[in-house]
């Protein structure tokens, strides 16, 4: 059976749109077929200081893989593109490539390894901009409102509050 997936993809280390390239070309190769892909955005970085922008995007796929098997999947596309390892406790850091699961269908995990939907993404404009490009009726599983909602009640927030 397959299933549609939602990802989140970043990076702000080298050569940012090659290695988003990379990424979505491994994603296809190894989870599954791309359904969608949103544009490339900039964006400053979230929850660190770094001097290097980020190059973020959306994409969706459709693949045979369980929750777990897709976390794996995606851990070894980082490694194999470079990344050293994962933000852990709230440290985030500078990264050649971050490929975060967003959305398992309408499923809600809640593990040490994993939580979905992922428990930050409706905070983070980075994601929302990107998600609601693609997905703009897609139903948030626990929030139970739409990307596009969802990404413009943070855009106002944000813009009314200064806060990036």
């Amino acid at each position: 059976m397959k299933v549609k997936v939602y990802l989140g993809l970043g990076t702000n280390l080298g050569d940012k749109e090659q290695n988003l390239h990379l990424a979505i070309k491994y994603i296809e190769e190894r989870i599954g077929n791309i359904i969608s892909l949103s544009a490339f955005y900039t964006t400053a970085p979230w929850g660190f200081d770094s001097d290097n922008s980020f190059l973020n995007a959306a994409i969706c796929v459709e693949t045979a893989f369980l929750p777990f098997e897709l976390l794996d999947v995606t851990k070894s596309i980082e490694s194999f593109l470079g990344r050293k390892r994962k933000s852990m406790q709230g440290v985030y850091a500078d990264r050649l490539i971050d490929i975060d699961l967003l959305l398992y269908e309408d499923f809600v995990i809640s593990t040490k390894e994993l939580t979905l939907p992922h428990p930050l993404m409706e905070q983070r404009l980075f994601v929302m901009e990107p998600l609601a490009e693609i997905a703009p009726g897609l139903l948030h599983p626990v929030l139970r409102e739409s990307m596009l909602d969802l990404y413009k009640k943070l855009a106002l927030y944000r813009k009314t509050n200064s806060y990036k």
